[in-house]
């Protein structure tokens, strides 16, 4: 049995979002990022994501850990800033020439950190002298956070998919066991779709899910009437329920109400024609709508 993959987005559009976002909302004139590159001795930040410049200079620069603001950033893992860039003593001077030959001054800079390790570096400068605002830490830290969280969701995603895949020649008789971590997987991918802020990611994990469903429908002629049509919210509460979840539980996992998921889940049976959570699982698992 294959099992299908959803396609990781290139994560340069998260790093795009980031670049755009700081420089809509901190006042700052160029905004700049690239990601991190692990390599011993703490890797590099290639810069490759630029608003606001007037020269080439600093597309494609290579910064190495702990050299200049953004090496300090990678090596210490949390944000800098220097109000007078070529003569702070706080920073390393390896980049002056492409740095000055934009006419930067005011420098800030601010990791993505995913579990504690730095992914990429986001810098908003100015060509005046200046202190580093609250506004300008604020939105560096807001998109830092953002996207950190996008590409913790992405990690995640590929680790699940990447453990399905590593299987290929069970069935659902053969080995429930894994067949059951394919549920929890199922149930895990349904989350990821709806935190996620990227909608192609949404599409192809909601695909995924869909595919992974499909697996465990019965092995019979089809049904005399279509499937029933349950929204994604009382698939997700059902995906749940399947793995033993109670409505509180449920409620926590999916961030909604007791009350709510009660409310779904009472749709989704009446949708199922079924009188009982486990008489609307084992529906669902027929139809397709669960795996």
């Amino acid at each position: 049995m294959s099992v299908p993959a959803a396609a990781r987005p290139d994560d340069r559009d998260a790093l795009r979002a980031a670049v755009r976002e700081v420089h809509a909302v901190s006042g700052m004139s160029v905004v700049f990022a690239g990601p991190v590159r692990a390599a011993r001795g703490g890797g590099s930040i290639r810069i490759g994501e630029l608003l606001g410049a007037r020269t080439p200079h600093l597309r494609g620069l290579v910064v190495r850990a702990g050299a200049g603001l953004g090496g300090r950033v990678i090596a210490e893992a949390r944000p800098a800033g220097v109000e007078d860039y070529s003569v702070s003593r706080d920073i390393t001077h390896e980049y002056d020439g492409p740095v000055l030959a934009e006419g930067l001054c005011t420098v800030a800079a601010v990791p993505v950190l995913v579990d504690g390790r730095p992914r990429a570096v986001v810098y908003a400068a100015s060509r005046e002298r200046g202190s580093v605002g609250d506004r300008v830490r604020d939105a560096l830290a807001r998109s830092a956070r953002r996207m950190a969280a996008e590409l913790a969701i992405r990690d995640e995603v590929d680790r699940r998919v990447a453990l399905l895949a590593a299987s290929t020649t069970w069935c659902q008789d053969d080995d429930p066991p894994r067949w059951e971590e394919v549920r929890a997987v199922h149930a895990d991918l349904r989350l990821a779709a709806q935190d996620t802020a990227d909608e192609a990611l949404r599409h192809r994990l909601l695909d995924a899910c869909a595919r992974l469903a499909a697996l465990g429908s019965a092995p019979e002629a089809a049904p005399d009437r279509p499937a029933p049509h349950l929204s994604a919210r009382e698939l997700d509460v059902l995906a749940q329920v399947a793995l033993g979840c109670s409505n509180r539980e449920v409620a926590v996992r999916l961030s909604l109400r007791p009350e709510t998921v009660k409310s779904y889940l009472s749709a989704a049976m009446s949708k199922l024609d079924a009188h009982t959570r486990l008489e609307a699982v084992v529906h669902a698992r027929r139809l397709g709508l669960l795996p």
